[in-house]
């Protein structure tokens, strides 16, 4: 029955003369989005609003997934639409969208007409009412609620006539690329695949970083990352992983420096490593999966520490959020089985058993200076060794 949609969006309606920006970049996602979608299609942005068109067959289910993962979408509108021949022709329309969709009558309803085609002859609330009274003389079981309807019957008249009753709920955010790109630092756990979800929904896209640690982390926890880095870009489109050998340097740790401190140098050196190909890459920040508390290297303490080491601003979007919030959205887009996995990374296996969860600066750059002799070395050896893994 139905052959088109209408995309809604929210945000992107208030960015004054800037608006086309976001409403073009919203329209080359959807391209992008529906060319793994059988089907022929075309995306149509007109006076404000964005249609998805089918010129045959397609699969509906899958199309309205695919247009459900984009950022920037809030409804998704299964729409009606045909050339004006006249009221009666129109109100025909109507009664056989009602009988097409609505098999159970029994619902109240409320007709609301929008008319931006100012030179159709009936105004507005005299569509409303002569469309309100054929639908109760076509189907009389159904009544009228002006108030809180089951159904909203929209009638748009432009330069097609539009009818729709349905809106499926989108993602919301901003349209990717709008907002830069920003390195994500990737490991297997819950909180990271969902950090990269929240701030790329803003319309920043992704690059990222997994910290591998062999032999003390296996080949099935390296690819756990890639499935999760898969996961993530059904809604953050393409990202490249960057898998970054880091044993020889969390071994160097382990030796030289005190071991309460051990989780706290470990992750400096992380964010070292992740904003130097950061900065090669254009990226204007980093995204941690870190929340207040959580673990003793995510103490205020043990993040202003971190973020010392770091020219990058750091991005923390679940940095407020209880566990359980995390696990919700991790459920959401698919990634919590994955990264509930038992294969460890190397942020796990490194771990003190007395962790210090109020490091001070002074002492954690003296307690550095002990690997003065190899340090960059070991940095540059783990540049040079990184493997890059193309999600698509």
């Amino acid at each position: 029955m139905f052959k088109s949609f209408l995309i809604k969006y929210a945000e992107i309606g208030v960015k004054g003369k800037n608006r086309y920006i976001f409403e073009d970049a919203l329209v080359r996602q959807i391209e992008r989005a529906l060319e793994n979608v059988d089907g022929e299609f075309s995306v149509r942005k007109v006076s404000g609003r964005i249609y998805v068109e089918s010129s045959g067959d397609f699969d509906y289910e899958e199309t309205v997934s695919a247009l459900q993962k984009i950022f920037g979408i809030v409804g998704i509108c299964p729409l009606v639409q045909f050339e004006d021949n006249g009221f009666d022709d129109m109100a025909q329309r109507v009664l056989d969208y009602i009988d097409k969709v609505y098999e159970d009558k029994n619902i109240s309803f409320k007709v609301f007409a929008r008319r931006p085609r100012k030179n159709y002859p009936m105004e507005s609330p005299e569509i409303c009412a002569e469309l309100g009274g054929r639908i109760l003389d076509a189907y009389p079981e159904m009544r009228v609620d002006v108030h809180n309807p089951d159904v909203k019957i929209n009638v748009e008249i432009r330069e097609s006539i539009n009818i729709y009753s349905i809106t499926l709920p989108g993602q919301g955010g901003m349209p990717l690329g709008t907002a830069g790109k920003a390195m994500l630092l990737l490991s297997g756990g819950i909180d990271s695949p969902v950090a990269g979800y929240m701030v790329s929904k803003r319309g920043v896209t992704l690059e990222a970083t997994y910290f591998h640690a062999p032999p003390y982390t296996s080949e099935r926890a390296k690819q756990k990352v890639i499935d999760l880095a898969k996961k993530i870009s059904v809604y953050t489109g393409p990202i490249k992983l960057n898998i970054v050998n880091f044993t020889d340097i969390q071994l160097y740790i382990y030796e030289k420096c005190p071991h309460d401190e051990l989780t706290i140098i470990m992750r400096r050196y992380m964010m070292i490593i992740a904003e130097k190909l950061a900065k090669e890459s254009g990226c204007l920040g980093l995204i941690t999966g870190e929340s207040i508390g959580q673990v003793a290297s995510q103490t205020m303490q043990s993040m202003r520490v971190t973020n010392a080491v770091c020219e990058l601003p750091v991005y923390r979007p679940l940095v407020a959020l209880d566990k359980q919030d995390i696990v919700d959205i991790a459920c959401k887009i698919d990634t919590y089985e994955t990264s509930i996995l038992p294969y460890e990374d190397c942020c796990t296996i490194f771990v003190a058993k007395h962790p210090s969860t109020k490091p001070k600066l002074e002492c954690i750059e003296k307690s550095e200076t002990h690997m003065a002799d190899k340090i960059d070395e070991l940095l540059e050896q783990a540049y040079s060794t990184i493997e890059v893994v193309e999600i698509q």
